[in-house]
């Protein structure tokens, strides 16, 4: 099969989305806004899709439920297809399956970054957060909810620990690598 991946560096057509995903601290935003800014693309931070009425929930700490997320991924996919630039990231948490299904049925294949890194960490940064909805009360109902995913959704596992410019290097790295592979 041929892989629309091809050429991050080299000026080739990339036409699949990348979902930039991971629970609440682990830098969704800025990984996925620095990648768009690097391949000239659109950044759709899915954040900016939710309800005030979800972001209220959020805000005193009440996790959000299904019946709360399908709407919001709906209008992020719908974003998605609506972007003018390409390729097209997406900072959003999409943690189980079913969800991340859901913005494939609707935007198509995806490419997946999976930003993973222990809880302690995590929580470390959520008590510095400062002026974001998603603080550290959310961490617990996030980890029971996150289905990591399985290696045939074309995931590239980053930790974050290491720097975003770091991240972002690997990302591009991998991404190009398996570009070359599968193409």
């Amino acid at each position: 099969m041929a892989d629309t991946f091809t050429g991050l560096h080299s000026g080739g057509a990339q036409t699949d989305p990348i979902l930039v995903m991971g629970i609440a601290g682990t830098g969704k935003s800025e990984i996925a806004c620095r990648l768009a800014t690097t391949l000239g693309g659109a950044f759709i931070e899915a954040d900016s899709y939710h309800s005030a009425e979800n972001v209220e929930r959020m805000r005193q700490g009440i996790g959000l439920t299904d019946a709360d997320r399908w709407p919001w991924l709906a209008a992020v996919a719908q974003a998605a297809r609506g972007a003018e630039n390409h390729p097209v990231i997406i900072a959003c948490s999409a943690l189980r399956r079913s969800y991340r299904d859901f913005l494939r049925d609707r935007i198509g294949p995806l490419r997946i970054l999976y930003l993973e890194g222990s809880p302690e960490l995590i929580a470390a940064r959520l008590a510095r957060r400062k002026g974001h909805f998603a603080t550290g009360s959310l961490l617990e109902s996030q980890l029971r909810a996150l289905e990591p995913p399985a290696e045939d959704e074309r995931v590239v596992r980053l930790d974050i620990r290491l720097s975003p410019e770091a991240i972002v290097a690997a990302a591009l790295a991998s991404l190009d690598g398996r570009a070359e592979s599968e193409g």
